[in-house]
Protein backbone atom coordinates (compact mmCIF):
# COMPACT_ATOMS: atom_id res chain seq x y z
CA UNK A 1 0.00 0.00 0.00
CA UNK A 2 2.61 2.50 1.06
CA UNK A 3 4.74 1.83 -2.03
CA UNK A 4 1.91 3.18 -4.22
CA UNK A 5 1.78 6.35 -2.10
CA UNK A 6 5.57 6.63 -2.26
CA UNK A 7 5.53 6.37 -6.07
CA UNK A 8 2.75 8.96 -6.33
CA UNK A 9 4.55 11.46 -4.09
CA UNK A 10 7.82 10.82 -5.88
CA UNK A 11 6.14 11.64 -9.22
CA UNK A 12 5.07 14.96 -7.70
CA UNK A 13 8.71 15.66 -6.82
CA UNK A 14 8.42 15.20 -3.06
CA UNK A 15 11.68 14.92 -1.14
CA UNK A 16 12.60 11.59 0.45
CA UNK A 17 12.08 13.16 3.88
CA UNK A 18 8.54 14.32 2.96
CA UNK A 19 7.71 10.91 1.48
CA UNK A 20 8.84 9.12 4.64
CA UNK A 21 6.89 11.61 6.77
CA UNK A 22 3.71 10.89 4.77
CA UNK A 23 4.20 7.13 4.81
CA UNK A 24 4.77 7.14 8.59
CA UNK A 25 1.56 9.15 9.14
CA UNK A 26 -0.62 7.17 6.68
CA UNK A 27 -3.32 5.02 8.26
CA UNK A 28 -4.67 2.22 6.03
CA UNK A 29 -8.46 1.93 5.74
CA UNK A 30 -10.68 -0.64 4.04
CA UNK A 31 -14.23 0.66 3.78
CA UNK A 32 -17.52 -0.68 2.44
CA UNK A 33 -19.72 0.93 -0.19
CA UNK A 34 -21.56 4.11 0.92
CA UNK A 35 -19.29 4.78 3.89
CA UNK A 36 -19.22 8.48 4.81
CA UNK A 37 -15.65 9.72 5.18
CA UNK A 38 -16.66 13.29 5.92
CA UNK A 39 -20.03 14.84 6.58
CA UNK A 40 -20.90 18.21 5.10
CA UNK A 41 -20.45 20.79 7.86
CA UNK A 42 -17.86 18.68 9.69
CA UNK A 43 -14.27 19.80 10.11
CA UNK A 44 -11.97 17.34 8.32
CA UNK A 45 -9.31 15.59 10.35
CA UNK A 46 -7.92 13.68 7.40
CA UNK A 47 -7.27 13.86 3.72
CA UNK A 48 -7.08 10.63 1.76
CA UNK A 49 -5.07 8.81 -0.87
CA UNK A 50 -7.39 6.40 -2.67
CA UNK A 51 -5.56 3.18 -3.47
CA UNK A 52 -8.48 1.29 -4.94
CA UNK A 53 -12.18 2.04 -5.22
CA UNK A 54 -14.49 4.90 -6.05
CA UNK A 55 -15.37 7.91 -3.91
CA UNK A 56 -17.76 10.82 -4.40
CA UNK A 57 -17.89 14.37 -3.08
CA UNK A 58 -21.24 16.14 -3.22
CA UNK A 59 -23.12 19.14 -1.89
CA UNK A 60 -26.41 18.51 -0.11
CA UNK A 61 -29.16 21.11 0.03
CA UNK A 62 -31.55 21.50 2.99
CA UNK A 63 -34.27 20.11 0.67
CA UNK A 64 -32.30 16.89 0.19
CA UNK A 65 -31.00 17.56 -3.32
CA UNK A 66 -27.53 16.34 -4.15
CA UNK A 67 -25.05 18.07 -6.46
CA UNK A 68 -22.00 16.04 -7.46
CA UNK A 69 -18.78 17.93 -6.93
CA UNK A 70 -16.33 15.23 -7.92
CA UNK A 71 -15.61 11.55 -8.38
CA UNK A 72 -12.32 10.03 -7.27
CA UNK A 73 -10.89 6.66 -8.21
CA UNK A 74 -7.74 4.59 -8.05
CA UNK A 75 -4.64 6.51 -6.96
CA UNK A 76 -6.29 9.85 -6.49
CA UNK A 77 -5.97 12.40 -3.68
CA UNK A 78 -8.99 13.64 -1.74
CA UNK A 79 -8.18 16.98 -0.14
CA UNK A 80 -10.65 19.68 0.82
CA UNK A 81 -8.36 22.66 0.29
CA UNK A 82 -11.06 25.23 1.13
CA UNK A 83 -11.50 23.72 4.59
CA UNK A 84 -7.76 23.34 5.06
CA UNK A 85 -6.90 26.90 4.01
CA UNK A 86 -9.73 28.51 5.98
CA UNK A 87 -9.60 26.10 8.93
CA UNK A 88 -13.33 25.64 8.39
CA UNK A 89 -15.91 22.85 8.17
CA UNK A 90 -16.28 20.99 4.90
CA UNK A 91 -18.86 22.43 2.50
CA UNK A 92 -19.37 18.95 1.00
CA UNK A 93 -19.99 15.32 1.92
CA UNK A 94 -17.36 12.74 1.02
CA UNK A 95 -18.29 9.06 0.71
CA UNK A 96 -17.25 5.80 -0.87
CA UNK A 97 -19.31 4.57 -3.83
CA UNK A 98 -17.68 1.15 -3.81
CA UNK A 99 -15.63 -0.89 -1.39
CA UNK A 100 -12.45 1.17 -1.13
CA UNK A 101 -8.91 0.96 0.17
CA UNK A 102 -7.47 4.28 1.27
CA UNK A 103 -4.64 5.78 3.22
CA UNK A 104 -5.74 8.48 5.67
CA UNK A 105 -3.28 11.33 6.24
CA UNK A 106 -3.86 13.80 9.06
CA UNK A 107 -4.83 17.26 7.83
CA UNK A 108 -2.34 18.56 10.39
CA UNK A 109 0.45 17.15 8.18
CA UNK A 110 -0.71 19.27 5.23
CA UNK A 111 -1.09 22.29 7.51
CA UNK A 112 2.50 21.72 8.62
CA UNK A 113 3.71 21.42 5.00
CA UNK A 114 1.86 24.63 4.15
CA UNK A 115 3.45 26.52 7.05
CA UNK A 116 6.90 25.21 6.12
CA UNK A 117 6.48 26.12 2.46
CA UNK A 118 7.00 22.47 1.52
CA UNK A 119 7.06 22.17 -2.31
CA UNK A 120 4.79 19.12 -2.16
CA UNK A 121 1.97 21.20 -0.68
CA UNK A 122 2.31 23.67 -3.56
CA UNK A 123 2.30 20.85 -6.14
CA UNK A 124 -0.84 19.32 -4.63
CA UNK A 125 -2.51 22.74 -4.62
CA UNK A 126 -1.45 23.43 -8.23
CA UNK A 127 -2.76 20.01 -9.28
CA UNK A 128 -6.12 20.78 -7.70
CA UNK A 129 -6.28 24.29 -9.18
CA UNK A 130 -5.48 22.99 -12.66
CA UNK A 131 -8.20 20.40 -12.39
CA UNK A 132 -10.74 22.99 -11.19
CA UNK A 133 -9.89 25.29 -14.10
CA UNK A 134 -10.48 22.40 -16.52
CA UNK A 135 -13.81 21.56 -14.87
CA UNK A 136 -14.93 25.20 -15.01
CA UNK A 137 -14.10 25.35 -18.72
CA UNK A 138 -15.88 22.02 -19.25
CA UNK A 139 -19.04 23.36 -17.59
CA UNK A 140 -19.04 26.79 -19.27
CA UNK A 141 -17.86 26.05 -22.78
CA UNK A 142 -19.92 22.98 -23.67
CA UNK A 143 -23.59 22.17 -24.10
CA UNK A 144 -25.06 19.48 -21.85
CA UNK A 145 -24.86 16.98 -24.72
CA UNK A 146 -21.20 17.84 -25.37
CA UNK A 147 -20.46 17.50 -21.64
CA UNK A 148 -22.01 14.04 -21.61
CA UNK A 149 -20.05 12.98 -24.70
CA UNK A 150 -16.80 14.34 -23.23
CA UNK A 151 -17.52 12.57 -19.94
CA UNK A 152 -18.14 9.24 -21.69
CA UNK A 153 -14.99 9.48 -23.81
CA UNK A 154 -12.79 10.80 -21.00
CA UNK A 155 -13.99 8.45 -18.26
CA UNK A 156 -15.43 5.31 -19.90
CA UNK A 157 -14.41 3.18 -16.90
CA UNK A 158 -16.74 5.21 -14.66
CA UNK A 159 -19.92 4.73 -16.69
CA UNK A 160 -20.66 1.31 -15.24
CA UNK A 161 -19.64 2.37 -11.73
CA UNK A 162 -21.74 5.53 -11.31
CA UNK A 163 -25.53 5.90 -11.32
CA UNK A 164 -27.11 8.06 -14.03
CA UNK A 165 -28.47 10.53 -11.48
CA UNK A 166 -24.90 11.09 -10.24
CA UNK A 167 -23.58 11.59 -13.76
CA UNK A 168 -26.39 14.05 -14.45
CA UNK A 169 -25.60 15.95 -11.26
CA UNK A 170 -21.90 16.09 -12.17
CA UNK A 171 -22.80 17.42 -15.63
CA UNK A 172 -25.09 20.07 -14.13
CA UNK A 173 -28.28 18.67 -15.66
CA UNK A 174 -31.33 16.78 -14.43
CA UNK A 175 -31.62 13.00 -14.73
CA UNK A 176 -34.49 13.55 -17.19
CA UNK A 177 -32.25 15.70 -19.41
CA UNK A 178 -29.55 13.05 -19.30
CA UNK A 179 -32.06 10.39 -20.30
CA UNK A 180 -33.14 12.51 -23.28
CA UNK A 181 -29.53 13.10 -24.33
CA UNK A 182 -28.72 9.39 -24.13
CA UNK A 183 -31.84 8.51 -26.14
CA UNK A 184 -31.01 11.11 -28.78
CA UNK A 185 -27.43 9.83 -29.11
CA UNK A 186 -28.62 6.22 -29.38
CA UNK A 187 -30.97 7.20 -32.22
CA UNK A 188 -28.16 8.87 -34.19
Amino acid sequence: MNDVLQAFLSQLGASEETIQEAVAAAEPMELPTRHVLLNQGEKPGYCYFLLDGLCHACYLTPEGKQFSKEFYWDQDVLIGFESLINDAPSPFLLETLSASKLLALPVSLLVQWRAQGNPLYLRLLERQLSYKEQKERFMLMHTPEERYQLFTTSFPELLSRIADYQIASYLGITPISLSRIKKRLEEE
